[in-house]
């Protein structure tokens, strides 16, 4: 078999088990499910893990974890002005989410932290350090905007990325449990209203 092999199936099983745990959560996740979506064997899948656990784990680790990279903190890493690019990335990813239907089953990072931070110290831990991740990230790339004179001054960054965060749970969460895009939207539009707040009044 070529050298890629193993790691070719590692992935399919990790990329097919997101897919199951974002339609149907972890819990009620089925694992024939996801073997039967990878192309793959239960033993290949007991193989690259222990069990259930550390699949869920591993997705957390290797696609929740770089998803969140992707949509929320590359684009605000190196800008040292955010607020622009926090708005672009919220309507973009509303937008696309939307279009996609994804937006139906809500946001799978906040899924997961719902459903399994109170029944798993892993799953806890992971999830409430990639949460942690983002709020640094917001607040880091706030107080850069302050420094270039792009945010207010007076602004306090660490409660403006908690908002932030939150305001993405609560969007993808009304999207789910209302199944109407014109709430995400609405919201989105609101959160926006007071990211232009935190800009000096001579920038907006």
């Amino acid at each position: 078999m070529p050298a890629t092999a193993p790691t070719t199936t590692r992935d399919a099983l990790l990329h097919a088990a997101f897919a199951e745990f974002f339609r149907h959560g972890f819990q009620a996740g089925s694992l024939s499910a996801v073997v039967g979506a990878a192309g793959a064997t239960k033993g290949a899948l007991f193989h690259h893990f222990a069990g259930k656990q550390a699949l869920g784990h591993a997705v957390v680790d290797e696609v929740v974890a770089p998803l969140l990279a992707t949509r929320w903190l590359d684009p605000i890493a190196d800008t040292d002005d955010p607020v622009p690019a926090l708005q672009a990335s919220f309507r973009r990813w509303i937008a696309e989410d939307a279009g996609s239907g994804h937006w139906v089953h809500g946001c799978p990072m906040n899924n997961l932290a719902q459903e399994m931070s109170p029944l798993d110290e892993g799953f806890r831990t992971r999830l409430d350090a990639l949460y942690a991740r983002w709020r640094a990230a917001v607040a880091d790339a706030l107080a850069r905007g302050q420094r270039a004179g792009s945010v207010r001054a007076d602004a306090d960054v660490r409660a403006a990325a908690t908002l932030v965060v939150l305001a993405q749970q609560g969007i993808w969460g009304t999207g789910k449990y209302s199944q109407d895009p014109t709430l995400m939207s609405q919201a989105g539009e609101a959160l926006c209203a007071y990211l232009d707040a935190l800009r000096p009044t001579t920038a907006r």
